[in-house]
């Protein structure tokens, strides 16, 4: 009977203590295997134990009368086997009882952590999901947001070009439109303009005087021909700072010779220096007609025969980077005459008697010569090609008026003034329609000032033909022609008769006040600013 009950006696899982198999709960591996041991014949196990209830219950029934009876009889000697016996079999459902309820509770364990796990990954799906959901909504926003804003910058460009479209349409009338502040433009600096005059700020005014003057090398230093510069040119140029030294053929030896005395004769200048030549190609040449071997220009009248402008331009290339070579830095040329008389004595030095033909010759020899980095020279102003004598010899008068001068003689004269040239020279003819007497144009104020200056708006250097031709010397003296040649407007004076002379007189009319010495300043300025331009380059 208590075998019985004690077979019946289960635990439920409420009375089931867990803790009893925390330790079992370390081994893995064989309990599995027992556990699938145990489930690899349940029936055996079920039929063993259900083999004949009948028998048993009978066998019981017969052991426990025979028990009773036993118990009856000897009570006392009977009382310890059944004990041991009913220890033995609590022992074994016990052990039943255990090996079952490890089993269940590793499956409810399996079960358990099976549902962790599926949590566990549920949770993590549900993070992504999450996760997915929040970007894609960020990811929305943020395109939505630029979307409006493209929106709004098409928006706002729109407006602006309907409001330029308004303001284009609208027109103001004087009475509409708003007064503008007036503004003083500042004044580029003039770099020349101040190198200049920090030359003439310290220079006395001898040597301002001397510096409107070119003359010949033999003139200051009183030799019979110089084809040197030594210490009598240094003598020279110390006392006379003159403005200018002109060379002719008598003065070139062979190239080193010419070379050294050019070079010799600038170092010992004070102030920078015009070193001048005639050479104005064909026979008045005085570098290419002397032993030195240079290019030969021929004649202007071959040029312009040939109506090409561009010839005119190679000659004046060539012509000015010779005497570049050689030293010279002011070359009197080119000829800006208009060919009319048949008998001139310029001859075959004129391009031609077309102004406007003759006009474009001029301005392409300027710019060939003026590109080498020499100075150019037009000649003769106002234009001595319709008459037939020379000034040389005497006086010379021209038929034409200035009205006919202006539609023909002028006409390369202001195109060699556009094309760049620093000088033009000014003849010794005279202009008998000239608001004063019919006086050479070198001392013509009318020729000079108003007409070349003013009218033809000249900002270069005026200087005179020279002044020791008879045109001059035959009726004025050296101290009257250079003096009358500043007051009509002249600024630099070329080889008077009589250098000393001439200088000592306008020396002297300007310390009297017959000259003022604005008056040289103006000059020189004109002068310096030549000279200075390659100083800046």
């Amino acid at each position: 009977m208590k075998k019985m009950l004690h077979g019946k006696k289960k635990y439920s899982d409420e009375e089931f203590d867990d803790d009893r198999f925390d330790k079992e709960d370390e081994i893995d591996d064989p309990e599995d295997e027992n556990d699938s041991e145990d489930n690899d014949d349940p029936e055996e196990d079920d039929s063993e134990d259900n083999d004949d209830p009948e028998e048993d219950d009978s066998e019981d029934n017969d052991d426990s009368e025979e028990d009773d009876s036993e118990d009856n009889d000897d009570p006392e000697e009977d009382d310890p086997e059944d004990d041991d016996e009913d220890e033995e079999d609590e022992e074994d459902d016990e052990e039943e009882d255990t090996e079952e309820d490890r089993r269940a509770y590793r499956r409810r364990r399996r079960i358990r952590n099976q549902i962790i796990c599926y949590a566990v990954v549920a949770v993590l799906l549900g993070g992504l999901i999450a996760g997915g959901v929040y970007l894609g909504k960020n990811i929305a926003v943020s395109i939505q947001e630029k979307k409006q804003a493209q929106a709004e910058l098409e928006r706002q460009i729109q407006e602006e070009q309907e409001a330029e479209a308004d303001r284009e349409l609208v027109i103001d009338t004087p009475e509409t439109l708003p007064e503008e502040p007036e503004t003083a433009e500042e004044p580029e600096e003039d770099y020349l303009g101040e190198l200049v005059d920090s030359y003439l700020s310290e220079m006395p005014l001898g040597d301002k005087v001397a510096g409107l003057f070119i003359v010949t090398p033999e003139a200051i230093t009183g030799v019979s021909t110089a084809i040197q510069a030594g210490e009598g040119t240094q003598t020279a140029l110390n006392e006379y700072a003159v403005g200018g030294l002109i060379y002719f053929e008598k003065n070139i030896i062979d190239e080193a010779q010419l070379k050294e005395m050019l070079a010799n004769t600038d170092s010992m200048s004070k102030y920078p220096i015009f070193l001048a030549v005639d050479e104005e190609g064909g026979s008045v040449s005085r570098v290419a007609q002397s032993s030195i071997e240079v290019a030969q220009v021929g004649d202007m009248a071959a040029i312009g025969e040939s109506q090409d402008a561009a010839q005119a331009l190679e000659a004046g290339t060539t012509i000015g980077a010779y005497l570049k070579d050689l030293g010279f830095n002011l070359d009197f040329a080119p000829v800006a005459d208009v060919a009319g008389a048949e008998g001139s004595e310029l001859g075959n030095r004129v391009f031609g008697s077309d102004a406007q033909a003759v006009g474009e010759m001029v301005s392409n020899a300027v710019k060939g010569i003026e590109s080498s980095g020499v100075s150019s020279c037009l000649k003769h102003f106002p234009g001595i090609g319709y008459v037939e004598e020379d000034t040389h010899d005497g006086r010379v008068e021209t038929t034409k008026t200035l009205d006919e001068m202006r539609n023909n003689d002028f006409i390369p004269f202001k195109a060699g003034i556009e094309a760049g040239a620093d000088m033009v020279m000014v003849s010794h003819v005279a202009v008998a329609d000239g608001s004063e007497e019919a006086v050479p144009s070198t001392l013509s104020k009318t020729i000079m000032t108003d007409v070349l200056r003013n009218e033809l708006g000249f900002e270069g250097v005026i200087i005179t033909d020279a002044l020791n031709m008879s045109a001059v010397t035959e009726y004025y003296t050296s101290a009257e022609a250079a003096v009358g040649a500043i007051e009509a407007g002249a600024d630099m004076l070329l080889m008077p008769e009589d250098f000393y002379e001439a200088y000592e007189a306008v020396l002297a009319a300007v310390q009297d006040g017959t000259i003022p010495e604005e008056r040289i300043d103006e000059s020189l300025n004109r002068i310096y600013r030549i000279k200075c331009a390659d100083k800046l380059q």
